[in-house]
């Protein structure tokens, strides 16, 4: 197993994910694209080959099949139905299920040993059907989960405070949905609790602005993938740079038996261990309510 990574499904996420990781200083030495349009990700394998000269890390890029995904360390499944106007995550969960239960077993039968890396919605459900479908261990399963929501989140306070929000310290928890919830009682601009800065109001309004900024941005242009493509490098650079980093990725909770969006500590190995945080009593009524809203939603495919 080597420092390469797997894209199956190259439309708007898989591509600008394969873009970002062409944009900064990464460990992968070899990236593939596998899409049902073999001729187009030709042409897109093509037009990122060409940006190598004024790329900051030599990656060899080509198009593959499911071959490639027997020594990789990341396969990223970004296939699947998108998100219309009007419909929420759990709409595309009957579409995206069939799919991937055949992408899963193309992998496998390979002989894949690494790291399983989700951006397809459902994003809970499917990061566990990956686990179930794949047989891999917990550790070797990641899904995005509230990675995204929680840079939107920082984007958001310290855009309001005119603080750079690397200096935001707050994490977006539970379902990547509508169920998701802010961890406010954690919440930290600096080493100071975020009370000291934003009141009750503005604090709804900001967890409002993210719970909604998918919708917002799909209402303006059809889909998001800018973000998430962002979200994905960074969990990619956490993995091949065996970092030990903090990140809300959906991770196995052993309390539940489900995969849900919490910080967890990621390394070469996948998760090393997921951070169980001292909510409020308020916060564990929201991440139980996002636990339901899962569990139903597997229970309803019968897996």
């Amino acid at each position: 197993m080597n420092n390469k990574v797997v894209i199956i499904g190259c439309g708007n996420v898989g591509m600008s994910y394969a873009y970002a990781l062409l944009n900064q200083k990464t460990n992968v030495q070899e990236l593939v694209l596998i899409d049902l349009d073999e001729k187009r990700i030709t042409g897109e394998v093509m037009d990122l080959n060409h940006c190598l000269a004024f790329a900051p890390s030599k990656i060899n890029i080509k198009v593959g099949n499911y071959e490639d995904c027997k020594d990789a360390h990341i396969v990223c499944i970004a296939a699947g139905a998108n998100q219309n106007p009007g419909e929420t995550r759990m709409d595309l969960i009957h579409k995206n299920s069939k799919i991937f239960k055949s992408i899963i077993s193309e992998v496998m039968a390979n002989d894949f040993k690494g790291i399983f890396l989700i951006a397809t919605n459902p994003l809970d459900v499917m990061t566990f059907l990956t686990w179930k479908y794949s047989n891999l261990p917990t550790s070797k399963i990641i899904g995005t989960g509230t990675s995204l929501d929680t840079a939107r989140l920082r984007y958001m306070i310290g855009d309001k405070l005119h603080i750079n929000p690397k200096n935001i310290h707050a994490y977006v928890m539970g379902e990547h949905g509508d169920s998701e919830f802010v961890n406010w009682s954690n919440a930290k601009v600096g080493m100071q609790s975020i009370d000291e800065y934003l009141n009750e109001e503005e604090k709804n309004q900001i967890y409002l602005d993210v719970r909604d900024a998918a919708y917002d941005i799909i209402e303006r242009k059809g889909a998001t993938y800018y973000g998430i493509g962002m979200c994905l490098v960074r969990i990619t650079n956490a993995i091949l740079g065996d970092e030990n980093t903090i990140i809300t990725v959906s991770s196995y909770d052993k309390t539940n038996d489900l995969f849900i969006g919490g910080p967890s500590i990621i390394n070469k190995k996948g998760i090393r261990e997921r951070i169980y945080l001292k909510l409020s009593e308020s916060e564990t009524e929201k991440m139980n309510h996002s636990v339901s809203i899962i569990k139903k939603a597997i229970n309803d495919l019968e897996v």
